[in-house]
């Protein structure tokens, strides 16, 4: 702090040198003062140590204040307005005021910015549930009318657009997702079994094979967070998949007590170059865009949703040989840590 404050003050320092060197040229070459060399030497060693002195007194004194702001900013304090220093100077309290309005300044825009997006959260998700309606008679229709075999090529239709519509509604629900979810021992099995019966349409549209380990296991998670992951897995596995290809599904427990749940499908695979990105938002990677279906949103939202609820998502691909994703799931003596 001191080598900074003398390279602040090196003007200051210039203009002494400067005067002190003017000075003994000018006692030097004034034939009307007498004064002997050793005196003349004395007398600068005494003004160069003052003024040393006074340097070391002054940047002790105005470095003060710029020590405590670096010490503040340092803890990363939420109430550094209260933790900042008292002004020693004018130039102090200027500081210290445009700290301040320019914090109060932030604080009103976040709370802007936090109202508007709640706002916007609110209306869609009613327009979500408005929606939603019309779906529902839509399917009922479908049901009733199964025998006319266009229905079937109808209810896949239907169901990517109940899709989109109930992701949609997750999104807007997730900036609250801390406060809406519960860890509680739950069959995965049965959770996987679930998505699967909604995602029947369009595997039959597809001709796609489902093999599932019909093993149970039981794992500490929250279903409805836990249902959206898979649903999100599933639905890439099935986009991609070929027709007539087979989606193997199986459950295991590893020796540290972790359930893992693993879905594999037969699609084209996932570039090696691609395989560090697929969780970005709004990455498409080289199969997406072949196969001009992906948004980018699928395994994104997943990972966020898996991150906030304790589940490690991993996958593994090669081209032309299928894509391997695994949700690993917290043990029971984890689940106070996931909750935090």
């Amino acid at each position: 702090m001191f080598v900074s404050y003398l390279k602040d003050m090196k003007s200051w320092i210039v203009l002494f040198v400067i005067a002190l060197v003017f000075t003994d040229i000018l006692v030097w070459m004034d034939k009307g003062i007498s004064i002997r060399l050793t005196s003349l030497i004395y007398l600068n060693v005494l003004l160069v140590t003052g003024f040393i002195v006074f340097l070391l007194w002054r940047s002790k004194k105005e470095t003060r204040y710029t020590k405590e702001l670096v010490h503040i900013s340092n803890e990363n304090d939420m109430d550094w307005q209260e933790a900042l220093p008292e002004p020693v100077f004018y130039r102090d309290r200027m500081t210290n005021e445009f700290l301040s309005q320019v914090a109060d300044d932030h604080l009103r825009k976040l709370s802007e910015m936090k109202t508007a997006n709640l706002i916007e959260s609110d209306y869609t998700a009613a327009w979500v549930h408005e929606v939603k309606a019309p779906l529902t008679a839509m399917k009922m229709t479908i049901d009733a009318n199964r025998e006319y075999p266009p229905m079937r090529k109808v209810e896949a239709e239907w169901l990517r657009v109940h899709l989109l519509i109930d992701r949609q509604l997750y999104m807007s629900r997730m900036p609250t997702l801390e406060t809406d979810y519960i860890l509680v021992k739950t069959a995965i099995h049965r959770l996987v079994k679930a998505e699967l019966r909604d995602l029947t349409p369009w595997c039959l549209e597809k001709n796609i094979g489902i093999d599932i380990d019909e093993r149970e296991l039981d794992v500490v998670t929250d279903s409805k967070w836990c249902r959206f992951i898979i649903r999100q897995l599933l639905t890439n596995a099935i986009k991609y998949s070929p027709a007539g290809g087979t989606i193997h599904i199986t459950m295991s427990r590893k020796a540290s007590g972790h359930g893992v749940l693993l879905i594999k499908d037969e699609g084209p695979g996932i570039a090696a170059h691609d395989l560090p990105r697929v969780f970005d938002k709004g990455f498409t990677g080289s199969t997406g865009r072949l196969h001009n279906a992906a948004t980018g949103l699928g395994l994104y939202l997943a990972q966020q949703v898996a991150m906030k609820i304790g589940i490690h998502l991993t996958i593994e691909s090669e081209i032309g040989k299928g894509t391997l994703v695994s949700m690993t799931f917290p043990i029971e003596n984890e689940f106070d840590a996931t909750r935090t």
